[in-house]
């Protein structure tokens, strides 16, 4: 598995580079899967945006009820969906975005607070999930197992596999890590066929999988 340190800036940078046809076909495929890549993060970052997100059991919000203080707290979804909460007790925001969650809370501090402004923002999911993109049968989010680890095979599996013009020696591990992103490159056929199991990278919650067509 080799390993390839990058942050997002430069992953763009990358798929800004020269083209055209005098440009060596390594480095167009280079370019072309840099882009798609960037692509993809964007896609997963956009299934996890505040507007996108619905709120479920273990998700743990910080609340903050602008001007009241005493009310600013962070409280744990329960797995029925409702969280508890001073002065109104339960309040159902399980399903609901967090826009919709602050409204709903809103409009039950209302009866005690004046013109409550509240902002709820996300400090841990409770649902951790992964994403596959590119040459998969399925791509998209996959939940992550409390029970046991989740591996790239294994998420490209629960995708339904690779597409005929998949490359999977060149598949991609995509992890944010304090700020930057970097790149785990994943050759498949070291695992699958010469018995390589170590290299089948363990996913942590929000890994990007990204498998790039065979283009060259």
């Amino acid at each position: 598995m080799r390993i390839l340190a990058a942050s997002a800036l430069f992953v763009l940078s990358a798929c800004a580079g020269p083209r055209g046809g005098g440009a060596p076909r390594d480095a167009r495929r280079v370019q072309a899967e840099d882009l798609a890549v960037a692509a993809a993060v964007q896609q997963a970052q956009a299934q996890t945006a505040k507007n996108d997100y619905r709120l479920s059991g273990a998700d743990l919000l910080e609340i903050t009820v602008f001007g009241e203080k005493d009310l600013n707290r962070k409280v744990r979804v329960s797995q029925d969906g409702t969280i508890t909460f001073p002065l109104v007790g339960s309040v159902r925001v399980g399903g609901l975005t967090t826009a919709d969650a602050e409204d709903a809370l809103a409009k039950s501090l209302s009866v005690y607070v004046r013109d409550p402004q509240v902002s709820i923002f996300i400090k841990e999911y409770g649902n951790k999930k992964v994403f596959v993109f590119g040459q998969v049968a399925k791509p998209g989010a996959i939940e992550l197992p409390e029970e046991t680890p989740l591996t790239v095979l294994g998420a490209i599996s629960q995708a339904q596999g690779f597409t005929p013009i998949a490359a999977p020696d060149r598949t991609r591990v995509i992890r944010m890590e304090g700020g930057k992103s970097k790149t785990f490159i994943i050759v498949v056929s070291d695992i699958t066929q010469r018995g390589r199991k170590d290299e089948d990278m363990v996913l942590k919650p929000n890994d990007i999988v990204f498998v790039p067509e065979s283009m060259f």
